[in-house]
């Protein structure tokens, strides 16, 4: 019998090139979630991992030398906004306030790097949004996200992305989620 995890002894740190080794495991973990939840993870190729990785701009969690959870943050029209991206947790590790570790640890790296910048993320995920506004994030439409074109060309990996196309960017079944330093008051 499996024992349960706990998060205790988990590690949640800055990923940098050494951990390169896991870059396979964390696009492999997000594809299998993406196909068990059916809802829109935008993919990410494996060269784009790496950059973050090496650009200390991505967060990573192990129990151990054992994968338990990443998520990677990115700049966007010209460093006024910061998305904090890509979270996933292993099946096994989830439930016991992992992600929540993880989104904090991504937070605080974006808050550090780029401390006049708007942090914001879309999510499908009921359990995101409740962890988004804990930290201080406001629900927002997209007219209130970057409108650079390079942020919403990475949607179109998205299964949902022709409602986007649809709706001319105004709409989809991702909940905008903005944390804005001149307004809100971080968690």
């Amino acid at each position: 019998m499996e024992m349960e995890s706990t998060i205790d002894n988990i590690t949640v740190q800055i990923a940098d090139e050494k951990f390169l080794s896991y870059v396979d495991t964390i696009l492999t973990t997000i594809a299998d979630a993406a196909k068990v939840r059916g809802t829109g993870i935008a993919r990410r190729s494996p060269e784009y991992i790496v950059q973050k990785m090496k650009e200390g701009k991505a967060i990573i969690a192990l129990d151990g030398e054992n994968f338990a959870g990443f998520c990677y943050i990115e700049t966007w029209g010209n460093k006024k906004f910061v998305a904090n991206s890509g979270l996933i947790v292993v099946d096994k590790y989830r439930g016991n306030g992992l992600a929540k570790k993880i989104k904090k640890k991504a937070f605080e790296l974006s808050r550090e790097r780029y401390p006049n910048a708007k942090i914001f993320g879309l999510t499908t995920g009921l359990a995101v949004m409740k962890i988004n506004s804990e930290l201080g994030y406001k629900p927002v439409t997209f007219s209130e996200l970057t409108d650079d074109e390079a942020f919403w060309k990475g949607c179109e990996s998205c299964v949902n992305y022709d409602i986007l196309q649809r709706t001319n960017r105004k709409h989809c079944l991702c909940t905008g989620m903005l944390f804005d330093p001149e307004k809100d008051e971080a968690k």
